[in-house]
């Protein structure tokens, strides 16, 4: 679905149809992460931006340039797409932002019918930028996706656009279909709201991303020797730990290591780790030994900052694996079958 888009016939296209495609497709990449942040869902944005192409291919003929630029126009028509998506779906929490925090010796329990925050693969994103645009990684973290989630639709919009994007007022207000006035409101309201649950984007304190792939290189290690004090090692005192679609959720290194020796009591020693990258971060998809191979298990994604391992949102979703490319199981030699290894083992 992330191929190009393709327009398909109609009289005008050799008016203004000629050379459209190449025009719009480097814009892809930033509409897929912009489309993520409005929705929280991988899935959906995929679906959202070839709406949105579409939308573009047929409108061609209406764009005036003099009225504003191709980049305001696509995500003006984004912006609809997602707003009229987002009218018949609910916000996409983590855990941590629905319940209160569990014991970890206590039963998993599963949230019934809640449509859960889903990771970003970073694949999905190496489409060339146009000139001057940059997508802001930080803004694809999973706490910032997640805190989204709690502002309205419009309050989401008016917040990527002026604060991520560097969209002015005016232009904002021209996306969102509004006044200047109201994209302010809106954007105050949504500043409040943010700096209430403490994220701040611009000020993640997080190393080099070399160094956050080191620190959970490390863990991969310890994660394949079921060694759970080199696990703990590596986490930060406060670090928290959810796993989408269960309720459950707690902080705290001890916690988190109670909460792992009854992983590898109950699910085995047996391990084989495949590293791969969601939302600008680390992340590993563990497959569990089953039999004489190894059955796809979790998707883990970390946040690591300059003391360790703050936070390890693990998901277990047919739809989030999916989105990945990931096999649903591997031989006795860690490789997904008929096919060699798709991403490096930390063995």
């Amino acid at each position: 679905m992330a191929g190009t888009f393709s327009g398909t016939g109609g009289t005008g296209g050799a008016a203004r149809g000629d050379g459209f495609d190449r025009r719009i497709e480097p814009f892809r990449a930033e509409l897929l992460a912009y489309c993520y942040r409005m929705l929280g869902s991988a899935h959906d944005a995929e679906d959202l931006v070839q709406e949105t192409y579409l939308r573009a291919w047929r409108a061609r003929e209406r764009y005036d340039d003099s009225r504003s630029s191709l980049r305001t126009w696509l995500y003006r028509i984004a912006t609809n797409a997602c707003l009229t998506a987002l009218e018949v779906r609910g916000r996409r929490p983590l855990p941590s932002g629905m319940v209160a925090a569990s014991d970890p010796r206590g039963p998993l329990v599963r949230g019934e019918n809640v449509a859960w925050l889903q990771p970003l693969p970073d694949a999905t994103l190496t489409g060339g930028d146009p000139a001057g645009t940059v997508i802001v990684r930080s803004s694809l973290r999973l706490a910032f996706a997640a805190a989204l989630q709690h502002l309205s639709a419009r309050q989401r919009g008016a917040l990527i656009l002026r604060d991520v994007l560097g969209f002015s007022a005016a232009e904002s207000a021209d996306v969102l279909g509004t006044t200047v006035v109201s994209v302010n409101s809106s954007l105050q309201r949504a500043r409040t709201r943010m700096n209430q649950a403490g994220i701040r984007q611009e000020g993640l304190r997080e190393p080099p991303s070399g160094d956050q792939r080191a620190w959970v290189d490390r863990y991969m290690t310890a994660f394949e020797r079921a060694d759970v004090e080199a696990l703990k090692r590596l986490l930060t005192e406060d670090v928290l730990m959810e796993m989408p679609p269960m309720l459950n959720w707690f902080t705290g290194r001890a916690d988190y290591g109670l909460f792992m020796e009854w992983v590898f009591d109950k699910a085995g020693t047996d391990w084989s780790l495949r590293a791969v990258g969601a939302n600008g971060q680390p992340a590993f998809a563990a497959y569990r030994g089953v039999g004489d191979g190894y059955e796809l298990h979790t998707l883990q994604v970390f946040t690591v900052t300059a003391d360790g391992i703050s936070r390890n949102s693990v998901f277990q979703d047919a739809e989030v694996f999916a989105s990945f490319g990931l096999a649903a199981r591997l031989d006795a030699r860690g490789r997904a079958d008929g096919e060699r290894e798709k991403f490096p083992s930390a063995r």
